[in-house]
């Protein structure tokens, strides 16, 4: 049942509720549905899965989505060995999508990593299977390895676009999300784990405020090992990667152009709102068990402790607009919270760019959720117009 939402939280991410009523389980229920058209899970297999749920215990989640990306391996294992290639590669593409889904609610540690170990096999599979022109990689940073898939477009000068995904995101993820979409018109793309993301924070990368320095790490690798061209590589940043690119747009000479759904030039300032919002929630109701998962790994993320840690590690995540001037496409859906809506905006504006768009979806776009959750097509119409504009005149 969709309707709407007339209270929403500060980091309200859909203006309508979809299915059900804890928001952070339908965030990413409509985010399941979302990847259904670059190969993600069907309508009937998504809400059959869904009848498995009991509404915001986490547990029950993990263990619907798991056991459903195990039943789409064991399909694909059948189809392989009749020869069918396509239809196994398919089938391993959303037990991949399955697995994704399940560990967004897995408690950090055995149950996380088991999960996340299969979402990467099915992935890689699916990629072979599909015969797909993915190259993995890992791009030096701080002693570290930060990880990726390169998509190389038959057109060996096609563009190279490097996306980066947010706070819930792996870059294998980013694939369904819009990677797909983006490689199918016409361009090379390149998904990448900054500190913090997918499962680097198991390694103790955690999210930093200085984004720009593993973005100028990941462009270096991009160009030294796949031959991207400085001038002809686009950047685009979804949800907290929408703080990630803004930050870099500021300090990187090498991009085309920059798109961001959202803009998110403060989380600092959602982030104290959010902790603050949660907490006198706490005060009236227990947190449902699926919120409590969501906020501790939320904390793992970030690296920090506590509320308290969290709020103080996350306090330098600022972007400043002044010193902006590459092309620079900020979209908005207009189901976001109103602190997203204000800084995005505000960043539109105050930015020095010559050349810059606001978009704005609203709910007859059926792209009105946060990061276009409900509509990913139309996240990677918006973002291929632009680009083809930017790159094809």
């Amino acid at each position: 049942m969709r309707t709407s939402n007339d209270s929403p939280r500060p980091d309200q991410r859909l203006g309508q509720r979809y299915h059900f009523a804890d928001p952070d389980m339908d965030m990413f229920f409509v985010a399941a549905l979302g990847w259904g058209p670059a190969g993600g899970l069907d309508i009937g297999q998504a809400f059959y899965v869904a009848s498995q749920i009991e509404d915001g215990v986490g547990d029950s989640w993990v263990a619907a989505f798991g056991s459903y990306g195990d039943y789409l391996g064991r399909q694909a294992d059948r189809w392989k060995q009749r020869g069918w290639k396509r239809a196994a590669g398919e089938a391993r593409l959303q037990a991949f999508a399955s697995y994704r889904s399940a560990w967004q609610f897995a408690a950090p540690g055995p149950q996380f990593a088991s999960l996340y170990a299969k979402h990467q096999a099915a992935f890689a599979a699916a990629m072979s299977e599909l015969a797909m022109p993915a190259t993995f990689f890992q791009v030096p940073f701080e002693d570290k390895q930060l990880p990726g898939v390169y998509l190389q477009n038959a057109d060996s000068e096609a563009p190279v676009v490097l996306i980066i995904g947010g706070a819930d995101t792996c870059f294998e993820d980013l694939f369904l999300t819009i990677g797909r979409h983006l490689f199918e018109r016409g361009y090379s793309v390149a998904l990448v784990d900054l500190p913090g993301q997918g499962i680097t924070q198991a390694s103790g990368l955690h999210w930093r405020a200085d984004a720009e320095k593993p973005i100028s790490a990941v462009i270096d690798a991009l160009i030294a090992r796949f031959a991207a061209v400085p001038g002809r590589i686009a950047l685009v940043g979804l949800s907290l990667g929408g703080y990630f690119v803004a930050r870099a747009a500021g300090h990187e000479t090498r991009l085309a152009t920059v798109i961001a759904s959202t803009p998110f030039q403060s989380p600092a300032e959602l982030f104290a709102l959010s902790v603050k919002s949660a907490l006198a929630g706490a005060a009236r109701a227990a947190p449902s068990p699926a919120a409590v998962r969501a906020r501790t790994m939320t904390l793992w993320k970030a690296g920090a402790s506590s509320p308290e840690d969290f709020i103080a590690k996350t306090e330098g995540m600022v972007a400043d607009p002044s010193l902006v001037h590459v092309p620079f496409l900020s979209i908005l859906g207009a189901g976001d919270s109103p602190v997203f809506a204000a800084q995005a905006h505000e960043w539109h504006q105050q930015i020095r760019s010559k050349l810059k768009e606001f978009v704005l979806l609203d709910e007859t776009t059926g792209a009105d959720g946060h990061v276009q959750v409900n509509n990913r097509r139309r996240l990677g119409q918006e973002a291929c117009g632009w680009l083809d504009e930017i790159f094809r005149g």
